[in-house]
């Protein structure tokens, strides 16, 4: 499996997400929506950051169930209640994706959404990845 990530001089910086990544391999997995659901089904967490540490350990649970890792996956969309606390609290959220997920970053949207399937999370999480 071979994940390239492009960004184009002419575009603005790639801050935490990469514009394009394109995908060579044999398996695409296509990774349901996480939110801060725990094991038994309830969302934790009172803060966007602590909700989305969760939704990520989720997702990435997913993914390693899967066989894959971190640095497979291609895409991810993060869907937010509220975008204006997502981009108060980006710095957090990127150093939170660093430490789960590293530095390879995927192609990535933010989308602002009225509410959730939970009423108390506050992000979704999903994605594709491609594995040899």
């Amino acid at each position: 499996m071979s994940l390239e990530r492009i960004n184009p001089a002419g575009l603005s910086p790639a801050t935490g997400f990469s514009h394009a990544v394109a995908a060579t391999g044999t398996r695409l997995v296509f990774l349901a929506g996480q939110t801060a659901l725990d094991g038994a089904g309830k969302v934790v967490g009172e803060s966007l950051p602590e909700q989305f540490e969760v939704a990520l350990a989720n997702l990435l649970a997913a993914l390693a169930a899967a066989g894959g890792t971190p640095a497979d996956l291609a895409r991810v969309t993060v869907y937010a209640v509220d975008v204006a606390a997502y981009r108060t609290h980006a710095a957090e959220l990127g150093r939170i994706w660093r430490r789960s997920a590293g530095r390879d970053y995927p192609a990535m949207a933010v989308i602002g959404v009225v509410r959730l399937w939970d009423d108390q999370a506050l992000v979704e999480l999903d994605g594709v990845a491609v594995l040899a």
